[in-house]
């Protein structure tokens, strides 16, 4: 029983992700690198992207929360768009992905779902295992300076170089760190006590710390948008505007199935269809007709037994068009038989009572229907192709002057 197809090309697909929309008094999770069912996000999120670590501003750009001041709300906008890490004055860290052109809102951009892609200037900038925070997990105790309250110049051990720590203290524990050198290349990396007390201005006593240094990802935060932010949904989106392809997809009915077919071929042919809309009904064409046939009602040709359902009567044309599938009323008859409509057969409508005898003299174009002997066949094979994807919805009715967007979301 389907009605048409329309093409999506490339240009009509994208990745996308969750959206999120800034939210002033929220409170987002931060970027994490080992998020698990044993170290959950302040959501409770137990993976990283199921975790709120993303956002879109009001002016459509997107960000990473890179840190949220110990899980408190934020109440600042971010609105720089600075390759590098900024922090806004309600102490959360952010950095800048990429933003939504004004076709990208139009076309990528749903109730729950957006756009994603790689700002090249973003990822230009990256830097691969660049060390930008420092989780304070356990302060320890005993630590001490020789002034002040910051030991400096820690180095940050892993597989990386370069990177560099200090540390904050209070009554002997350890209350903050942050990175002062972001090095290179660390997939991991970690702070030893020992190299706390042998910093600059430490007093050479403490243990019991546990710092867990983020681990950017591979690249480097903005290197791969679409990896990083969990790019791994699609939209497809694809837009009916009136009667599409004079008469492949009408508007004298509606419809509530939309699905996603990968290359389904032309009728009669093993070549992939590559049109940009395909009818895939049958059509027939009278010379005269007694009556109007309506659309839905059920339509049969006494002398072949064949049973099919109205899809549209185009009065003008006069041509009918119809489908049949295996059920009753619809394609099969009493003994479950499907058999075409053929020949100079009186077809009558069950409901209208209309009736009318194809005119197989016409082997003509008509309304951009190819006739062969009054009839034609839909434009795509039966049952090729791979159907992907199929949702049931509502009714849509359809109308001349009207648009229908359809967006597909896909996980993969």
């Amino acid at each position: 029983d389907m009605l048409g197809a329309k093409l999506i090309a490339s240009t009509d697909v994208s990745h996308c992700i969750p959206r999120r929309n800034w939210t002033t008094g929220t409170t987002y999770d931060k970027y994490e690198h080992n998020i698990s069912s044993s170290n959950t996000a302040n959501s409770g999120a137990t993976n990283l992207f199921d975790s709120t670590f993303v956002v879109m501003n009001s002016s459509y750009a997107v960000y990473k929360v890179i840190d949220n001041d110990g899980n408190t709300a934020s109440t600042v906008e971010p609105t720089s768009t600075s390759n590098s890490i900024f922090t806004t004055s309600d102490n959360y860290k952010w950095k800048y992905m990429y933003s939504l052109t004004s076709a990208e809102t139009l076309n990528f951009m749903s109730t729950d779902f957006i756009h994603v892609s790689t700002d090249s200037t973003v990822s230009a900038a990256a830097v691969d295992g660049a060390l930008d925070t420092i989780e304070v997990i356990a302060g320890g105790s005993s630590f001490n300076t020789s002034s002040g309250s910051t030991i400096s110049a820690i180095p940050i051990r892993g597989d990386g170089s370069s990177g560099v720590a200090s540390v904050t203290i209070s009554s002997g524990a350890i209350t903050a760190a942050s990175v002062t050198t972001a090095g290179t290349g660390y997939t991991f990396a970690y702070i030893r006590d020992a190299d706390i007390i042998a910093a600059t201005n430490a007093g050479g006593a403490g243990s019991g710390s546990n710092l867990n240094v983020i681990i950017p990802p591979k690249g480097g935060h903005g290197a791969n948008a679409i990896k990083e932010l969990g790019g791994f949904y699609v939209m497809m989106n694809k837009s009916l505007v009136g009667i599409e392809g004079t008469s492949d997809i009408g508007v004298a009915n509606d419809f509530r199935r939309i699905g996603l077919v990968r290359n389904p071929t032309n009728f009669g042919t093993t070549t992939v269809a590559s049109a940009d809309t395909r009818r895939q009904l049958f059509a027939t064409v009278f010379s005269s007709v007694s009556g109007t046939f309506t659309a839905d009602e059920e339509i049969n040709q006494a002398s072949t037994g064949a049973v099919g359902k109205v899809v549209e009567y185009d009065s003008t044309n006069k041509i009918l068009y119809f489908y049949q599938t295996r059920f009753p009323d619809c394609g099969t008859d009493s003994d479950g038989n499907l058999t075409a409509f053929s020949g100079a057969n009186a077809i009558t409508g069950q409901s209208s009572s209309a009736s009318a005898t194809p005119n197989t003299s016409n082997s003509t174009t008509t309304n951009g229907v190819v006739f062969s002997s009054g009839y034609s066949n839909p434009e795509l094979a039966f049952d090729s192709g791979d159907i992907i994807y199929v949702e049931e919805r509502s009714p849509i009715t359809r109308a001349s002057d009207q648009t229908e967007n359809i967006k597909l979301i896909i996980e993969f």
